[in-house]
């Protein structure tokens, strides 16, 4: 009997049985191990190489010599130049985010913006300028930024629920366009084959929806004034507690500070200890990861060297560059100088810095783990063909099913990162396969990718176990439930849009993917106007 899976329909199990469990069980971690298990599995039985042949692949096994070596398992994940790079990146990532609040930047941020920002539509569309602004981290987005605008929104009539929908949905959708971030790195580090992935992510990124149709949107509704029912009730309990305790500044019976908690019910608060930390320990961090990332990205590229093709070449350096080894350069340098820069300011002492350090590699542990186990899922796919043999499967079908393929991949990322709760966990299933799907030169290529990081946004933007969805609520000090419930309206009326403009994309990429592209656009727009026309002609009652 001929137990030769690889390159068969077998080879699609693993990932399979890995969605299935996440869908079943709302356990990333676990479900990708037992997918890497049965992968291994599937492989050693293919090959007859019994319980030791299954713990060498498991782990580290190449196959193959010199040049046509290829390596598989967890350790060989791990071992990876790109990868590590990846992580060492998070890891700095994750410290830098954790010295600036410590330094105390994000509280005098918001007391400046306290001075400057005085209506409801200006500290809406303040949040939504800040969270642009710091696309960096999503995490460190949706903490920032919440931390800083809670005080200014809640005395200018903003709602918690409200503040808390505009903070998440200016943390991953603003990442996932951002070349500059960890979301870019993540993405980069599931493409293989020596091609450059950070080059393919950016060529994904005008496809990308979900992420620009959420951004757009929030500027529409707060200057139309528009709320959906499930967020406007919040209003009525702001507008009572308003009036309950003077204008929202001083609680009438004790005369003390008010600490805003669940609807409209005051509690005391401390004074807030002083701190010497000012905006510039917020912003300069910031810019100079943002500079010095794009420096460590071009270096890599060849900017800098007289004998590369790319040489003071910004764009084609750019494209050409090594994203693992840029972005690592750039935040370290940005790590150093921004410790230097506290220390020397005495803003934060040279030990909490270093302790700061610790809490950042901590916070950025959860990504870490997942990105190990999704990179060792893939390797066991790769091991087994998955890739080549979906490619064979889509390339017999039809063609008018292939153009609906960009709307389904949306559909499924969408569901999965719902149910899981993780982004990164989406992308190590998905992409891989979407690689496969098409050959390099193919539009539907970027537009399916584009399709899966969007479906994955989508669905981590209404999941009530992200780690996103929590912080954001967190960061507003709205309750979770009431965050989730209020926000899923706004969330799946963008993705009714984006899911009609990928179909759209799919029917026209024959014309060309610039061509594709406009029009895929000004489809969208056009039905997202129409959105907010009809939704608010409902609200008015014309």
């Amino acid at each position: 009997m001929d137990y030769n899976m690889i390159g068969t329909a077998w080879s699609l199990l693993p990932p399979i049985v890995a969605i299935a469990l996440a869908l079943k069980t709302k356990e990333v971690y676990s479900s990708l191990f037992i997918g890497i298990i049965l992968g291994a599995i599937l492989y050693c039985v293919s090959m007859g190489t019994g319980f030791e042949g299954f713990l060498i692949h498991l782990t580290n096994h190449t196959v193959g010599t010199g040049d046509d070596a290829k390596g598989y398992g967890m350790i060989h994940c791990l071992s990876d130049p790109w990868n590590v790079g990846i992580l060492v990146f998070l890891v700095v990532l994750g410290s830098i985010v954790s010295l600036m609040n410590k330094a105390g930047g994000s509280a005098a941020f918001g007391r400046w913006a306290s001075q400057h920002v005085k209506s409801k539509v200006g500290v809406q569309v303040a949040t939504i300028l800040l969270g642009i602004l710091i696309f960096i981290d999503d995490y460190f987005n949706c903490l920032t930024v919440g931390s800083v605008m809670r005080p200014i929104a809640v005395r200018n009539g903003v709602t918690k629920e409200k503040l808390a929908y505009l903070i998440d949905s200016t943390a991953a959708p603003v990442c996932i366009i951002s070349p500059i971030s960890s979301w870019a790195a993540a993405v980069s580090g599931f493409v293989s084959g020596g091609e450059n992935g950070l080059a393919l992510f950016c060529k994904a990124i005008p496809f990308n929806f979900y992420a620009f149709f959420t951004i757009i949107f929030m500027f529409g509704i707060v200057f139309l004034g528009f709320d959906f029912k499930a967020m406007s009730k919040y209003d009525a309990r702001l507008k009572e507690w308003y009036e309950r305790t003077n204008g929202g500044r001083l609680d009438e019976v004790s005369d003390t500070k008010l600490h805003i908690v669940e609807h409209g019910v005051g509690a005391k608060q401390e004074e807030e200890q002083t701190n010497k930390g000012s905006v510039a320990d917020l912003v300069i961090p910031i810019l100079l990861l943002i500079v010095f990332c794009m420096l460590g990205m071009v270096y890599s590229g060849g900017y800098f060297d007289a004998s590369n093709t790319n040489y003071h070449d910004f764009v084609e350096a750019f494209a050409a560059s090594n994203a693992s080894i840029g972005l690592v350069l750039g935040s370290l340098a940005a790590l150093i100088l921004t410790i230097v820069m506290f220390t020397v300011k005495r803003t934060l002492p040279f030990d909490e810095a270093m302790s700061s350090l610790i809490k950042g590699f901590e916070a950025m542990v959860p990504a870490i783990l997942i990105l190990t186990l999704a990179w060792t899922l893939k390797s066991m796919t790769d091991s087994l063909g998955a890739a080549e043999y979906v490619s064979s499967v889509v390339a017999s079908s039809a063609a008018g099913l292939q153009m609906f393929l960009p709307a389904i991949i949306f559909v499924v990322a969408a569901f999965l990162a719902f149910a899981t709760g993780t982004s990164w966990g989406t992308f190590g299933i998905l992409i891989p396969i979407c690689i496969a799907v098409f050959p390099s030169a193919a539009p539907l290529r970027i537009i399916s990718i584009s399709a899966c990081m969007a479906g994955a946004v989508c669905g981590v933007h209404i999941s009530p176990i992200r780690g996103t969805t929590l912080k954001a609520g967190a960061g507003a000090e709205c309750k979770h439930v009431h965050h989730v419930s209020s926000q899923l309206p706004y969330a799946l009326t963008v993705a009714t849009v984006a899911f009609l403009t990928f179909i759209v994309a799919g029917f026209t990429q024959s014309l060309g993917i610039v061509t594709s592209a406009i029009i895929s656009w000004v489809s969208g727009i056009a039905m997202l106007g129409l959105a907010l026309f009809c939704l608010n002609r409902v609200k008015t009652g014309k």
